[in-house]
């Protein structure tokens, strides 16, 4: 992720929810259709499972975050880690209308916009501590989403980052400007 020196929290917190969207579909672009549907065993979640999971939080979270409690009543989160979208394609359209739910809800906010009570399970949350919960969640699931991807796909991974043995290269290309240090 390029870095854009900001002084917003607003700013910062989309750009860090592009980049982890971003790093997850190259992950999720590496695999196959059966891979996405994988456990290790029998108490893990899939990749399938965890993006409807994912998807299911951002749009109970981020739909109408302004006026309405974060957990809706209508989702039922249990429900979240059953039975996930059977093909690829329906797997990745609720990826985006996950992703989609949190843009729009964010993107029109100001930095004034920060400040605002909202709840979430009846709790109340400045718009900020409501970002950064979520910035805690998103990543955490992206995360395990890279590592059963890596995992599947062993020798044939392509690195979302630094290739392993490459940080001199790496380094060197920073030191001349060519890459971002961040």
């Amino acid at each position: 992720m390029a870095l854009k020196v900001t002084t917003s929290c607003l700013e910062d917190s989309l750009s860090l929810f592009g980049f982890y969207k971003k790093m997850t579909e190259k992950a999720i672009e590496q695999l196959s259709d059966e891979e996405l549907f994988a456990t290790l065993d029998e108490e893990m979640n899939s990749i399938a499972v965890i993006v409807k999971h994912m998807a299911g939080n951002m749009r109970s979270r981020w739909t109408d975050f302004l006026i309405s409690d974060g957990e809706k009543p209508a989702r039922n989160r249990d429900q979240e880690f059953e039975a996930p979208p059977a093909t690829r394609e329906a797997l990745l359209k609720l990826w985006e209308e996950g992703w989609a739910c949190l843009f729009s809800a964010l993107e029109p906010l100001s930095d004034a916009d920060l400040s605002c009570t909202i709840t979430i399970r009846g709790e109340p949350h400045s718009v900020v501590q409501a970002i950064h919960r979520q910035l805690a969640h998103y990543p955490y699931h992206c995360g395990q989403i890279v590592f059963l991807a890596k995992h599947f796909r062993g020798r044939e991974w392509k690195s979302l980052s630094i290739p392993r043995g490459k940080s001199t290269t790496y380094n060197e290309r920073v030191a001349k400007g060519e890459a971002s240090q961040r």
